[in-house]
């Protein structure tokens, strides 16, 4: 049993924020919150939390750990005027240049920076066509070594190897859903990864690839995992060959449910967005990824049922991201505000109690003990009606001082549990290797 006493704690949805606070955690889930009630219970570690404020832990909705080890890429990487070239130049021989030790290391170091800016749980999205078969499975030990909860995919496509790739890509899916099914039956409760149905984006998915991928979805009960619309591309691309919408197109295929996640959707129209939220489906912004990329921005994001935030790859500081969400908003609609934003933050939730089938998000008695510790001191009161503006304006992942993920710590003290160095040496040779299998690709 682990007792965090006498804590401030923050809750987004609904609203809450209430000092000296004892949160009592048995197993993977909180067992009581109250006022004074440490000394009702026999702990195995008590953590003093005074000055510090206590969070349900915050979600990264939309990742791609393949992309770890491209920071700082220093690869032959020809000039791009547009998106696709963008896909074509960089990101779509990057991942052509993953082996197994590449993506673990990639994953790892994702999981452990993703720790140590808050975040509890990150939703990836996966790409390595030299590496496919087993590629989750390797990212999911990445995941359980540093302790973080994760939902991962492989994108299923049809850009290098046709039909066949295609039909490796979800398989791929199958197998790992159904190893995490097996998981879940072993652990009940306990087990940190799950799995989606991926694809890349409907542009590189033939109709019978889609096909599989909604008998997938079928099959294991999980939802799709797919960029949409990020480029202009891709709703001319689904016009001009298929004669439809582009959700139009996936929801024929049985792609639609309430566990679908849909990303980026910057060139949505308002049919589309009016589909989505009848499926109850999600959708995924990522700021900072769409400006670096000059796709535009959704004018729609207001009418969107079920709002998340994700990063697209570029790390998951989760504080930064909501930032630039909130102010590229205010600079193209000025239609939402603070607390909005972090609303749509804490959705992640919601993906997550979808698929594990457990509570998420709030400081109660049975929910899952997933918890960000924050060492923040504020020069201005922090109410309930004031979390947007002090997440916005205020708190940053530099504030982050330990993380809980299923109950257990994960970082502590900004420490992790075990040495991690060598970790990040070892990660630098291989991104160096990523960089030089890349300059072998044409």
């Amino acid at each position: 049993m682990l007792i965090l006493k006498n804590a401030n704690i923050l809750q987004i949805d609904p609203p809450r924020i209430e000092q000296g606070v004892d949160i009592v955690v048995e197993g993977n889930k909180i067992k009581a919150v109250g006022s004074k009630i440490a000394s009702q219970y026999q702990a195995d570690k008590i953590m003093d939390m005074t000055g510090k404020l206590v969070m349900p832990g915050i979600v990264c909705s939309h990742n791609h750990f393949y992309s770890g080890l491209a920071r700082g890429i220093i690869a032959r990487i020809p000039p791009s005027h547009n998106f696709y070239g963008i896909l074509q130049t960089l990101w779509w021989r990057l991942d052509r240049a993953i082996d197994e030790e590449i993506l673990y290391y990639s994953g790892l170091v994702c999981s452990l920076d993703a720790i140590k800016g808050g975040c509890t749980s990150v939703i990836d999205h996966h790409a390595s066509p030299a590496f496919i078969n087993g590629s989750l499975n390797v990212l999911k030990k990445g995941f359980e070594k540093a302790g973080l909860r994760g939902i991962t995919c492989y994108e299923v496509t049809n850009r290098n190897g046709g039909a066949k790739e295609e039909d490796a890509g979800v398989a791929e899916n199958i197998d790992f859903a159904k190893a995490c099914e097996a998981d879940k039956k072993r652990n009940p409760g306990t087990h940190l990864v799950e799995a989606m149905i991926g694809g890349h984006a409907p542009f590189t998915i033939t109709d019978d690839g889609l096909k599989k991928m909604g008998d997938a979805v079928a099959s294991t009960g999980r939802g799709v995992h797919i960029h949409v619309a990020e480029d202009a591309f891709d709703v001319s691309h689904s016009h001009g060959v298929y004669k439809k919408n582009i959700l139009t197109r996936l929801d024929d295929f049985g792609l639609l449910n309430d566990k679908a996640l849909i990303v980026h959707g910057v060139h949505l129209i308002e049919d589309d967005v009016n589909l989505l939220n009848e499926r109850n489906a999600f959708l995924a912004t990522n700021a900072r990824s769409n400006m670096n990329n000059q796709v535009g921005y959704c004018q729609y994001l207001g009418n969107i049922k079920n709002l998340v935030l994700g990063t697209d790859g570029i790390g998951a500081n989760m504080f930064e991201e909501t930032k630039f969400a909130f102010f590229k908003q205010r600079e193209a609609l000025r239609t939402m505000w603070e607390n909005d934003y972090v609303k749509f933050l804490s959705n992640g939730n919601r993906i997550l109690e979808r698929y594990f089938d457990a509570p998420f998000g709030k400081l109660e008695p049975g929910y899952q003990a997933d918890l960000t510790i924050l060492d923040y001191h504020s020069s201005t009161p922090l109410t309930k009606d004031n979390i947007g503006g002090h997440f916005i304006y205020g708190m940053n992942s530099h504030d982050v001082e330990s993380v809980i993920v299923n109950g257990n710590i994960v970082l502590e003290n900004r420490q992790f549990p075990f040495e991690v160095a060598s970790i990040y040496e070892e990660a630098q040779k291989h991104a160096q290797r990523l960089w030089d299998n890349m300059n072998k690709i044409d």
